[in-house]
């Protein structure tokens, strides 16, 4: 296994588990562990094939593009437009949630200052990693992806003596459905499938097998991580919490061993790092490969947009994380799967691997995403 292969492996499941891990263990206590390792296993499959049509793509497409290039060569100026709104939809709302929750987080672990401070520091640390590179930020995941499996182990040695069986029980048929956002956003990471290719450069041969592993380790980490949340809080603990404490870092604070908390703080913090570099890449991919920008001002704008959103104090954590994934994450698969069938008529290079049609499965899948929005949105907002 060469370290091409490691660093690309890194940049995938760096992107995949972020923020959202830490919504997973309360919609999981709401809704009862039967459905939930459904959703993990079902959506975690989903994803996976939506990262392999993904890579498809981008493996018949010559030109280095982010997610909007690729729309635009196969979906024309209005697939590109769409796929533009959603990925600013998506990646705004995520680094704009990372720096608030990084400051919270930091604090929370040193126990004095100022969050903005915390998050500022946080800033500037990323913001240099992402200015060396996609290489670097590869080599930063690898490390960060490490420390986070240990820390989930350590976790899970912690948390033995403190998981109650008796909270893995039950099923509430009013909240069958809860969990489906909450697990695909926290599943999603289309645009960190180009960035995979840059990082294999000429092993391109390789790209399959990263995107399998790199799709299925966070369904096991996943997995792992809720069902540990939930055997020490329970159902009955997550509903005392405040709406905006309903997190499983919080959780844990209030619920269990201080040593957990420690554990999951610092679990937070390297979740969060690894996507917010993976999706900076991304965004600043977008404004130079897709529209043209010069790389100072891609990084001008990726950055001073979230970090003004947080100055202002415009919006909280969980806001930000609670529309974002579902939504954009829905028509964002649906846009990934009219790209495929397309790319299989339009693309300009031979790919290293090649799927099958799979219009059945396609079509199966669209709906699936429309459904899944208009869940959202009529649970949401009505």
């Amino acid at each position: 296994m060469n370290n091409g292969f490691l660093l690309a492996l890194s940049t995938l499941v760096g992107t995949i588990v972020g923020a959202g891990i830490f919504g997973l263990p309360y919609v999981t206590a709401k809704s009862g562990i039967i459905p939930s390792l459904f959703y993990f296993l079902f959506l975690g499959a989903v994803v996976l094939v939506i990262h392999l049509f993904m890579g498809e793509v981008v493996l018949r497409t010559k030109k280095q593009c982010q997610l909007t290039g690729y729309a635009e060569k196969y979906l024309g100026r209005k697939g590109k437009a769409l796929m533009t709104l959603t990925m600013f939809f998506t990646i705004y709302g995520d680094l704009t949630a990372y720096l608030i929750g990084e400051g919270a987080t930091l604090r929370a672990i040193f126990g004095f200052g100022n969050p903005l401070v915390y998050t500022l520091i946080f800033f500037a640390i990323t913001f240099l990693i992402i200015y060396k590179g996609v290489k670097a930020a590869g080599k930063t995941e690898l490390i960060l992806i490490s420390l986070l499996l240990l820390i989930v182990i350590l976790i899970g040695v912690f948390s033995i003596d403190e998981i109650s069986l008796v909270h893995l029980n039950g099923l509430t048929l009013a909240n069958l459905f809860l969990p489906y956002g909450v697990i695909l956003f926290a599943f999603m990471a289309v645009p960190a499938v180009p960035e995979v290719q840059e990082v294999l450069g000429k092993h391109k041969d390789k790209m399959k097998k990263v995107i399998i592993a790199g799709s299925i380790v966070p369904i096991i980490l996943y997995i792992v991580f809720t069902f540990i949340v939930v055997g020490v809080v329970g159902k009955e603990n997550f509903s005392l919490l405040q709406p905006n404490e309903q997190i499983a870092t919080i959780a844990l604070s209030v619920y269990s061993l201080p040593v957990l908390s420690l554990f999951a703080n610092i679990l937070a913090v390297l979740a969060m790092f690894t996507s917010f570099l993976t999706l900076g890449i991304a965004l600043i991919e977008l404004y130079e490969y897709d529209y043209g920008f010069k790389r100072h001002t891609a990084l001008f704008l990726t950055f001073s947009i979230p970090l003004i959103i947080v100055f202002l104090k415009l919006t909280t954590f969980i806001t930000v994380l609670a529309i974002t994934g579902s939504l954009s994450g829905g028509l964002e698969g649906i846009l990934v799967i009219l790209m495929y069938w397309k790319a299989k008529l339009k693309g300009d290079r031979k790919p290293e691997y090649q799927l099958g049609a799979y219009k059945i499965l396609g079509s199966l899948l669209i709906l699936m995403f429309i459904f899944g929005i208009f869940y959202q949105i009529l649970s949401n907002f009505f």
